[in-house]
């Protein structure tokens, strides 16, 4: 069943962007999975270079629309990127991230929540007052050691990289991912 829902996934992900470039797909959406509450994030790459990634940290609405939505605003609305283009979907890839429920963590200070990471498995959110941010475990692919991962979050929040408050909270989620060049 996880491969079978990575490909539903990614299926409906595709047809949503296609569609909206004014190609017809018609993607299987009648599993019962897909009407329970889900939050996930959709990454478009291009030879390995990021293209759009847009996404929900928790579940507010059910997972297909969920992915539709998303995957709609990572091609069309990521303000990093112009909207993509109908000669660009053929070698456009598809990411799907499924997010676990968000786990608040617990520490007194930075060294100590460095020491809870789990570099490759946690996705971290970092909030402090209006700031807020969230690499998704895959970051930790670009950016392997703790200290560094949470400077580039900090950075991404709109914080100095070496910024650090009492009031800062963590929280850490899991994802279950699929590749479109892994899949279909």
């Amino acid at each position: 069943m996880p491969t079978e829902k990575g490909q539903i996934l990614i299926l409906i992900a595709r047809a949503t962007i296609s569609q909206a470039l004014g190609k017809s797909m018609q993607p299987r959406e009648d599993a019962a999975w897909l009407k329970e509450l889900g939050a996930c994030f959709i990454t478009l790459t291009q030879q390995g270079d990021l293209r759009g990634c847009i996404g929900s940290l928790e579940a507010h609405r059910p997972l297909l629309l969920d992915v539709k939505a998303n995957a709609y605003a990572a091609a069309f609305r990521d303000p990093r990127f112009s909207p993509l283009t109908l000669g660009e979907l053929d070698y456009t890839e598809v990411e799907v991230s499924l997010l676990s429920p968000m786990q608040p963590m617990t520490f007194c200070d930075e060294r100590e929540a460095l020491a809870q990471l789990r570099p490759g498995v946690d996705g971290v959110v970092f909030e402090f007052g209006a700031y807020r941010s969230t690499f998704l475990p895959q970051v930790w692919e670009q950016l392997p050691e703790c200290g560094i991962f949470m400077a580039h979050l900090k950075r991404k929040a709109g914080l100095s990289p070496d910024f650090w408050a009492k009031n800062v909270k963590l929280s850490c989620y899991t994802v279950s991912k699929w590749k479109e060049s892994e899949l279909i």
